[in-house]
């Protein structure tokens, strides 16, 4: 009977002990995971508030239409002084130029507004106006704190496209 008691008892210390070995090999690899989340979100951060930032394009909705799933490396260079537009346009077009035979959004303008603000989730809305890009108004761009991206391009010579990607760091 006593043998079975000390049996028992020495059964349950190690359990006890296995558990609290393993809560706290959780707790580290949760801790370590935050700091990873948060040093991903800062990076992100001084990227938005320096202008430094590629906004690569995976997928185009056009407003009328399928999702596209894009191939190539279309992307978004935003610089402090400068945008850089490498992006394609699937949609309808209202108005164009004689000879015009460009039929993405290209461009490269360092004339444009630029202001962004933090999500009301996190993450950050930028709003960029370029001045003298006739087939760009606005574009809206929401940035998430995983680094996941909307591009959202009006225009009054065109159909409306939405692009889904990342962002990357500008290099």
């Amino acid at each position: 009977m006593k043998k079975s008691s000390i049996i028992f008892k020495s059964i349950i210390s190690l359990s006890i002990l296995v558990l609290v070995s393993l809560s706290q090999a959780t707790y580290a690899q949760n801790t370590e995971k935050q700091e990873k989340e948060n040093a991903k979100i800062e990076a992100l951060k001084q990227m938005v508030e320096a202008r430094q930032f590629v906004f690569m394009a995976e997928s185009a909705t056009p407003m009328s239409g399928r999702t596209r799933q894009l191939t190539y490396d279309y992307k978004l260079r935003i610089k402090k002084d400068t945008i850089d537009s490498d992006l394609p346009f699937y949609g309808r077009a209202y108005s164009s130029t004689y000879g015009d035979t460009d039929g993405g959004i290209n461009f490269k303008t360092s004339d444009f507004e630029y202001s962004s603000k933090e999500g009301a989730k996190g993450g950050w809305n930028i709003i960029i106006a370029p001045k003298e890009i006739k087939n760009v108004d606005r574009m809206l761009l929401n940035i998430t704190n995983a680094g996941y991206a909307t591009l959202q391009v009006t225009s009054n010579t065109r159909q409306t496209i939405s692009f889904n990607g990342y962002i990357m760091e500008l290099k």
